[in-house]
């Protein structure tokens, strides 16, 4: 298959996926929110939450397993926390709603959470845990996913990848923003070596026999290896318990595919909690101090900051792009 980028502007990456959602009757405002989500992904260098979503987004909206008319509807909960039913649609439009509803509160309350059920695959966890941190907030989240990895020690999938993240703001400049798969690598970058016939390195996967494999196409039917072992799949119970129990969404065993448009709808969870520091300015003084000892470290590299480098270089230079999905995405647009 051909490997061969183009390069687009994010602000002409925005217009072309929103068309293409548009096409195929998402609404404007829920289309614009996909867009800004995925673009961004891509501008951080998440391509596996990118431009590879856009065809099959499109194809679970025309078979009926993306709700394309949701409403997202807020249930309060308690004075600082919300639940958001996603009505089936698109986990960014749930987002937006979640993080206009939790920053007043985080700021009146000091901490304020959003359960989202009913919900479909939220692309980077970054992306949204960023938007908390350029408020001056202390940002969570976690979100489950479709069984992709098995309890250390099992063979059968249990957990989604399963991320997580956090954000916090600085004195100057990006936010410190750490966001993990509890999988070695997100499952979204596996499917994109398959959609670009490429293998993937070797102890990212398994097949469905427990081998070691390079082959997408075997990793996708296997299981996703954790980071840290027996640890990697405790932290992704927690996340589990907090994505799928807490906020009544399906648990990961139960969730159908992000990747394909036949099955049953996903209804993922996602889990958001914001804190206000209380005294900011000691608050920003204090982790000026710890994140400084780190950046001064000979060797050492702050979490995050590859991220960062990577939004400057696309907003001055554009992204490169597969040019299989510009050519789909502009198929569908047109």
């Amino acid at each position: 298959m051909s490997d061969e980028t183009l390069n687009i502007s994010l602000d002409d990456a925005e217009a072309l996926i929103s068309a293409a959602m548009r096409s195929c009757g998402v609404s404007s405002t829920a289309a614009m929110s996909v867009a800004r989500a995925l673009v961004a992904a891509e501008a951080e260098g998440q391509n596996g939450h990118g431009f590879s979503r856009v065809n099959d987004y499109v194809a679970q909206v025309r078979s009926g397993k993306i709700n394309a008319h949701a409403e997202p509807k807020v249930i309060p909960d308690a004075p600082s926390a919300i639940r958001i039913d996603a009505d089936y649609g698109f986990a960014y439009p749930a987002l937006d709603i979640a993080f206009e509803t939790i920053v007043p509160l985080a700021r009146f309350q000091g901490v304020a959470s959003a359960a989202v059920f009913q919900s479909h695959h939220c692309g980077a966890l970054s992306v949204q845990v960023a938007r908390l941190a350029e408020e001056g907030l202390v940002g969570m989240m976690v979100a489950n996913a479709p069984a992709s990895m098995a309890p250390w020690g099992g063979k059968k999938p249990i957990f989604g990848t399963n991320p997580i993240a956090f954000s916090a703001p600085r004195e100057s400049g990006s936010p410190l923003v750490i966001d993990l798969s509890l999988s070695k690598v997100a499952r979204g970058k596996v499917m994109h070596a398959r959609k670009t016939g490429t293998e993937i390195p070797d102890g990212w996967a398994l097949d469905r026999e427990g081998n070691a494999t390079t082959d997408p196409v075997a990793a996708l039917d296997g299981t996703m290896l954790p980071i840290g072992e027996a640890k990697g799949t405790a932290l992704a119970l927690m996340v589990e318990i907090l994505a799928s129990v807490m906020t009544g969404a399906n648990f990961s065993t139960d969730a159908g595919s992000f990747f394909t448009a036949d099955g049953s709808k996903p209804n993922t969870g996602q889990f958001l909690i914001a804190f206000d520091p209380q005294n900011r300015a000691e608050f920003i003084g204090r982790i000026e101090q710890l994140l400084q000892s780190i950046e001064k470290m000979e060797g050492a590299r702050l979490p995050g900051s590859r991220r960062a480098q990577s939004i400057q270089h696309s907003k001055t230079n554009g992204i490169m792009v597969p040019k299989l999905y510009l050519d789909a995405a502009r198929a569908m647009a047109a």
